[in-house]
């Protein structure tokens, strides 16, 4: 009896660790394929044990741009560049642990810490006090970066930023809501891409929704890097970190003085626009607020000109300053 429960034992191990090798190779496969699909387009430079990857085009006063969660460079790139902002010198970064930017060991995933190395990122790259422009989770950390470090930037504009806190974790975050980084690093690089990979197209509907997702998302959007399982890992502490610095930060936003702008989608499925827009705008002096019918989370691709018409309004303010 005791020889056959051994065998039983011995049987489940290895029935384990084949099917955990089998998604471990799942996962190496879809992440390597995602960076021949989208290899590094720009340059590194290091901070703090931080390898940031960058991109930049044009001659002129600087705009930086910063992404939102589980997001890349490549959510302004694709959208914004190309000369479709002349006069102006266009950087745009992968934060630390997205797309081919990589975050230190130890290193923070808080709101303070992510807008202390962007400021540092600033000072070394040199653009003299850019206009910084935040997606969503980044348009948080730009107003991080304009309260605890203004003397380093000219202006703000965001886009569908998150500015408030949020009581609970969002039924479509909850799944992976990860606490444990132990936890986390296992379903990375075991479950975590292949499932990505499956429930992609409804992920990518309730972000860009209720437009369809760009065609090319998923190459010049730079969407295969999030399949990835460093992507993932790093995408989770951003989520678990967030909501600890928010409530402290929002009590600040009155100390913000300087040209600001702001742009949402009325149908906006990620963040909602009065809670996050409209009731915040009052809170900065002379923020130029405005709104976009029946756009989702992603104006710069789906409102254009009217996000470019803005960012230019606000430079410059910014710039005459």
């Amino acid at each position: 009896m005791t020889t056959i429960l051994l065998w039983l034992v011995v049987l489940l191990l290895v029935a384990v660790l084949a099917v955990t090798g089998w998604y471990v190779w799942q996962t190496q496969t879809i992440a390597r394929r995602a960076e021949r699909l989208v290899p590094a387009r720009g340059k590194f430079v290091e901070i703090d044990g931080n390898r940031i990857h960058y991109v930049e085009e044009g001659e002129g006063r600087p705009i930086l741009f910063v992404h939102g969660f589980g997001g890349t460079l490549h959510h302004f790139r694709h959208p914004l560049f190309s000369g479709r902002i002349p006069g102006y010198r266009l950087i745009a970064l992968d934060r630390p642990g997205a797309g081919y930017s990589t975050r230190a060991a130890g290193a923070s995933a808080a709101l303070p810490a992510q807008a202390a190395l962007i400021a540092k990122f600033i000072e070394k790259l040199g653009p003299e006090k850019p206009l910084v422009v935040g997606h969503s989770l980044g348009g948080m950390i730009t107003l991080t970066l304009a309260l605890n470090h203004p003397d380093k930037i000219s202006g703000i504009v965001l886009i569908s930023a998150l500015t408030r806190p949020r009581e609970g974790i969002p039924p479509e975050m909850a799944p992976i809501y990860i606490t444990s980084p132990l936890k986390r690093w296992l379903i990375a690089n075991t479950v975590a891409i292949p499932a990505a990979l499956k429930v992609a197209p409804a992920t990518l509907a309730y972000v860009f929704g209720p437009q369809e997702t760009p065609l090319d998302y998923m190459t010049e959007g730079g969407g295969e890097l999030g399949l990835r399982p460093g992507h993932f890992y790093n995408m989770v502490a951003d989520l678990v970190s967030v909501g600890d610095d928010i409530p402290a930060l929002a009590k600040r936003f009155e100390e913000i003085d300087m040209p600001a702008g702001m742009v949402f989608g009325t149908a906006d499925k990620v963040l909602d626009w009065r809670e996050n827009g409209e009731a915040f705008a009052p809170r900065i002096k002379g923020l130029d607020f405005e709104t976009v019918e029946g756009i989702g989370h992603h104006p710069q691709y789906w409102a254009r000109e009217q996000v470019v018409a803005l960012i230019r309004r606000v430079a410059e303010r910014a710039f005459a300053a």
